[in-house]
């Protein structure tokens, strides 16, 4: 069976991957109707590390492969290989004193689910010149051929960790110098009051419910864009934006 450019195609190499707990697998697709002792343990070891498995019919698969044979499994992964938050702790400022020299500039999502707002985040962050990413394990939109456009290849020239648990990541990071500021509609400091001249780490939340309480409690401080019009927020790859060249202007 053929491996595609971020999917993979056919019952072995989807099986293969899963088994190795291998960390680029994002989704798995299974086609209506199909069975067997193969697609039984495709589906019990994506669901026994929380990838999601989503039924389609034979034409969606079909076109998900590409004119693949794909045995009636195909399944989304990263082209990139994600650190481990240890890793991008190097990369970025080995230690404590490395991180107030650097003064590094972080972002976390907070469970971000559609492959646009991930893949224009990313993009966003690269041009702003963000030293790192962090993505839950669970629950994050895929790193797919939808985010990758999106970026316009920005993904692939910053370095992305995936964490298990999130708000202990972000604590971890603050016993290593690091502040972390929350981006929210009702957060008490402003976008343009904000002091942006320290390590950060920016976390943005889900479309639609915004950050977790646990995460919200890891946070040293909630920030808000201020709206003038008749609206409650905005999108968060917009607000991304928005905080983030405030940022980068007010640290030039």
């Amino acid at each position: 069976m053929s491996a595609l450019v971020d999917r993979l195609v056919g019952r072995n190499p989807v099986r293969e991957a899963l088994e190795q707990n291998d960390t680029r697998v994002e989704k798995v697709f299974v086609q209506e109707g199909a069975g067997g002792s193969a697609i039984e343990a495709i589906r019990r070891a994506a669901r026994a590390q929380g990838i999601p498995v989503q039924i389609v019919p034979k034409a969606r698969l079909d076109r998900l492969a590409s004119g693949a044979t794909h045995q009636g499994v195909v399944a989304f992964v990263a082209p990139v290989a994600y650190r481990t938050l240890e890793d991008l702790l190097r990369e970025v400022a080995p230690s404590p004193a490395a991180v107030q020299e650097r003064q590094p500039l972080l972002v976390a999502l907070d469970q971000i689910e559609d492959p646009h707002n991930y893949g224009a985040i990313l993009r966003t962050a690269v041009a702003a010149g963000v030293a790192g990413v962090l993505v839950p394990r669970h629950h994050m939109a895929p790193l797919n051929t939808v985010a990758l456009k999106a970026s316009a290849g920005a993904a692939l020239r910053v370095p992305i960790a995936r964490v298990t648990n999130l708000a202990r990541a972000l604590e971890t990071l603050k016993t290593h110098g690091f502040w972390v500021a929350g981006a929210s509609p009702t957060g008490s400091v402003s976008v343009w009051e904000m002091d942006w001249h320290r390590p950060l780490v920016l976390v943005l939340g889900n479309e639609g419910r915004g950050l977790r309480p646990r995460v919200v409690q890891a946070c040293d401080l909630l920030v808000s864009i201020p709206l003038r019009g008749p609206v409650a927020s905005l999108n968060v790859s917009v607000a991304a934006g928005i905080l983030l060249f405030a940022a980068t202007r007010s640290r030039q």
